[in-house]
């Protein structure tokens, strides 16, 4: 007994953030055991959100999230209803975590070329940090068409060689000071959906794994994600849909500019530019855990550790 009392005092608490997350929306609100919140701001003033069980994935219930045209004054146009983690419960920047959820896209199903968000993985931006930082990977939908992004800082280097041929399609935000690379696509994906990213960059490398995303209009898509931000060639991303490998992307990922925070987080749900109807998501099946086992199926999980589980960059 005394020797289980002394492992148990040298052992201590485990950090909250390394506590596996899981929700499944089956109740009236969020549960304790995800660690989700829907954020109430100005900037929310478009967005609704309502736990239903019409639209679910073979459960009880399933979360709705929407945006109906209410622009805010002074947030350049958008309209927004995201779920964030609870701040207590964020990942250190650089320490590489599992993300798995399910999307389903309500009718009308977008068609604008503008800004449309549905998932987005930032790094926390203090009050001394200057200009707006994107996030370093983010689910988006232009022209109906479904597109994974990655960002990173912008070097003068990348001004210089903007169009090698055999690199990743990039779209040098000269403005904002980042390069945002087009990293995975769904099948519709066609020229005139990427005119943006018309440079190429070798800071951000793309392991095609032969699969494409989902097309939006398809039912459920269930996306399972792992993050691991880094510069100097140390950031690493593992993207999955419906069980199926999609891409390993390493490189130049996110920022570390000065003034941002020592915590990546996640939010989901819809976030446009200003846009006349009403936009709606359904989500369902949450869950974050530094091992990827308690994210992936075991036919997914077992194919990846197959493959070497490339960088090891998080448990198993």
């Amino acid at each position: 007994m005394a020797d289980g009392s002394a492992r148990g005092r040298g052992a201590g608490p485990k950090p909250a953030f390394e506590a596996a997350l899981a929700d499944g929306f089956e109740g009236d609100d969020f549960s304790p055991a995800g660690g989700l919140y829907y954020r109430r701001n100005a900037e929310q003033r478009a967005g609704f959100y309502e736990f239903q069980r019409e639209v679910t994935r073979g459960s009880p219930g399933a979360l709705k999230l929407g945006v109906r045209p209410a622009a805010v004054p002074g947030r350049h146009g958008s309209e927004r209803a995201e779920v964030w983690e609870r701040t207590a419960l964020r990942v250190p920047y650089e320490r590489a975590v599992w993300y798995g959820f399910s999307v389903r896209f309500g009718e009308p199903i977008p068609q604008a070329d503008h800004r449309h968000l549905i998932a987005q993985w930032k790094r926390e931006i203090g009050p001394s940090a200057r200009g707006d930082y994107s996030p370093f990977l983010a689910l988006r939908l232009v022209r109906g068409r479904l597109f994974a992004t990655v960002e990173t800082t912008l070097h003068p280097a990348d001004l210089a060689t903007p169009d090698r041929p055999a690199a990743t399609p990039a779209w040098l935000r000269r403005d904002a000071g980042q390069m945002r690379a087009l990293v995975a696509t769904d099948d519709g994906w066609g020229d005139g959906d990427g005119s943006l990213f018309s440079a190429r960059t070798g800071r951000i490398v793309v392991t095609d794994r032969g699969n494409r995303l989902p097309a939006p209009d398809s039912g459920w898509i269930d996306f399972a994600v792992m993050t691991r931000p880094g510069l100097d060639g140390s950031g690493q991303i593992e993207l999955f849909a419906n069980g199926r490998w999609v891409v390993t992307v390493r490189g130049d990922i996110g920022h570390d500019d000065a003034g941002l925070g020592a915590h990546q987080y996640f939010k989901f749900g819809p976030y446009r530019s200003a846009a006349a109807g009403e936009w709606t998501l359904y989500f369902d099946n949450f869950r974050r855990s530094m091992r990827a086992k308690d994210v992936l199926e075991p036919r997914t999980l077992a194919a990846y550790s197959a493959a070497g589980a490339p960088g090891r960059p998080a448990t198993i």
